[in-house]
């Protein structure tokens, strides 16, 4: 199928559109400010998550560092508009079907994507795993519970090949650069993805200080590269082809709104982290905290992906930018070390 230029005139208003004229943008920080309130309110002086590598601290210092990331988030976001701020902005609503198929293949994703979900956790359960989501159990938090090699492989596995390679085979009548996996300016992606790599990664190594500092020499000659890889197939590549390659373009015809695709791609990546072992849903207070947490923690890194796919055309970008070596690499390499006993 051949690209052609959208001709749709609200897609374009939509772009220039002030941010602080935006429904979507205004919504989106007054739910912010509600999740807040809502954890204040219901919430004691600790949650009710299993998180080892906040052992100690308080709900308003889980609050604090959510609202701190967020502005991080924000910070990086106007960092990716100014370098990007030359180059021609890629008519990404045109790479979508007319807006009833893509209405249709929108419904048919989200649909296709509960799916997985539950399919993920009946066979995880099945065989006395934590349920599969994008990250595996003790991803970012840490967990006291085991998890052997034989769930991280499957994990990975798994999301591969449910969320990246069967929608990549069922919409290959798809272009690459339709899919936004073709990259339209080489050399300005590559100065992109250095300059938002080491920004993140500094703020990894000083501000969160990583546990990759701990590993001997061995256990980073083998636990980096396992890392990478195993991420890189159970969380990377599923998000990126699900998401920000397939999802994102339809949302942005639908909408006609940048600021609402970005949104809308944020709260989807939230989504597809339900599984995560921390959550807890025994009680409607504990599942009320777990989904307040899991928009707080991964609202804003979905946006952010979607703001780098957007202003580059190319989903590839966020993978290598922020996503496949800072944050996960560095953060999980220990945990992984842990896992396959290096």
């Amino acid at each position: 199928m051949q690209l052609t230029r959208s001709t749709d005139p609200k897609s374009r208003r939509a772009r220039r559109i002030p941010l602080p004229r935006s429904r979507a943008v205004w919504a989106a920080v007054l739910g912010w400010l509600a999740l807040n309130a809502l954890v204040l309110a219901a919430a004691g002086d600790r949650l009710p998550f299993n998180w080892p590598s906040s052992t100690g601290r308080t709900t308003t210092d889980h609050l604090l560092e959510a609202n701190i990331g967020l502005v991080e988030v924000l910070l990086l976001m106007a960092l990716v508009r100014l370098l990007t701020r030359h180059r021609r902005r890629p008519d990404i609503a045109a790479r979508a079907p007319e807006r009833t198929q893509a209405l249709r293949e929108t419904l048919l994703l989200l649909a296709y994507g509960a799916a997985g979900l539950a399919l993920g956790h009946v066979l995880a359960r099945s065989l006395g795993w934590h349920p599969f989501g994008f990250h595996l159990a003790g991803t970012l938090y840490g967990t006291h519970e085991q998890v052997t090699a034989a769930e991280a492989v499957t994990w990975a596995l798994y999301n591969l090949v449910v969320y990246a390679l069967l929608p990549l085979l069922y919409f290959r009548r798809y272009t690459a650069e339709r899919l936004c996996l073709r990259s339209s300016d080489r050399p300005a992606d590559a100065v992109l993805i250095t300059t938002v790599l080491l920004v993140e990664s500094a703020v990894q190594f000083l501000v969160l200080k990583p546990e990759i500092l701990d590993l001997g020499g061995r256990q980073l000659l083998l636990g980096l590269p396992l890392t990478f890889t195993l991420y890189l197939a159970g969380a990377v590549l599923p998000a990126m082809i699900f998401i920000y390659a397939i999802l994102l373009p339809r949302m942005l015809r639908l909408t006609g709104s940048t600021p609402a695709t970005v949104i809308l791609c944020g709260l989807a990546y939230a989504v597809f982290h339900l599984w995560d072992a921390w959550t807890r849903f025994g009680s409607p207070g504990d599942a009320l905290l777990s989904a307040a947490f899991l928009l707080l923690t991964y609202f804003a890194p979905g946006m952010m992906k979607a703001v780098l796919t957007l202003r580059t055309g190319n989903a590839w970008v966020h993978v290598w930018a922020y996503h496949a070596l800072a944050p996960h690499t560095l953060a999980d390499a220990r945990h992984v070390v842990h896992i396959f006993r290096v």
